[in-house]
């Protein structure tokens, strides 16, 4: 059977109450010492906590305004341009591919339509002061491993891209997502493009393509 838990009761009788008294005195002085010792820890090294509550108040304001710039970013993106999925499911192949270059130049990159018969895996080639090259390759079918094994051999070797890309208004076979993964092919699927396309999500920030050190007078055009 459990046991009852004590209830505390008041003190009773001068002593209980004499010592109850000193516990609370004795609470009070440690209370008053330890608010004392950290007056003092303050006086002494005000200037480092003072850096430090800086410093934090300076992140915060940072990330506040990072935050709303790339919120007003995205909104001047939507102004500029936005294409639905029914609209992009509705394109014939070449108004695809110059649909895909139109929203790379609303991202930021210097982006032209090249494809054609004897393309070589790119129908889209950008380029970007801090990203690189990128190759884009449009689809308008379910994407295989065939695909990701031809843009792997040409996007490097033929166009000089840093970035390869598959483009699809449909979707991947898992071993093509898997291989692209591993080979560092990256893969826009119909929720990806959605997220592109409609909600005006930067490709850059969708991939998470990390920014790359450009040596001055070493960037390349698009062309």
């Amino acid at each position: 059977m459990a046991r009852r838990l004590r209830r505390l009761r008041r003190p009773h009788g001068t002593t209980e109450l004499a010592a109850a008294g000193l516990v609370a005195l004795a609470a009070a002085v440690l209370l008053f010492q330890a608010a004392e010792a950290c007056a003092r820890v303050v006086a002494r090294y005000w200037p480092v906590l003072a850096g430090f509550a800086v410093v934090a108040f300076v992140g915060v304001t940072v990330g506040w305004v990072r935050r709303r710039d790339e919120a007003r970013a995205r909104v001047q993106r939507l102004a500029a341009l936005r294409i639905s999925m029914p609209g992009i499911d509705a394109l014939g192949d070449q108004d695809f591919e110059f649909a895909l270059r139109d929203l790379l130049v609303r991202d930021g990159w210097n982006a032209r339509k090249v494809g054609q018969q004897g393309d070589q895996a790119a129908d889209v080639i950008g380029q970007h002061p801090a990203l690189g090259r990128i190759v884009l390759q449009a689809k308008h079918t379910k994407v295989g491993s065939q695909v990701m094994y031809q843009v792997k051999g040409t996007a490097g070797p033929v166009h000089g891209a840093d970035i390869a890309v598959v483009v699809t208004n449909g979707s991947f076979t898992r071993d093509a997502k898997a291989w692209g993964d591993k080979h560092a092919v990256q893969w826009v699927d119909r929720d990806r493009l959605r997220l592109w396309a409609e909600h005006g999500v930067a490709l850059h920030d969708l991939l998470r393509l990390p920014a790359r050190v450009v040596k001055p007078g070493v960037g390349r055009s698009a062309a």
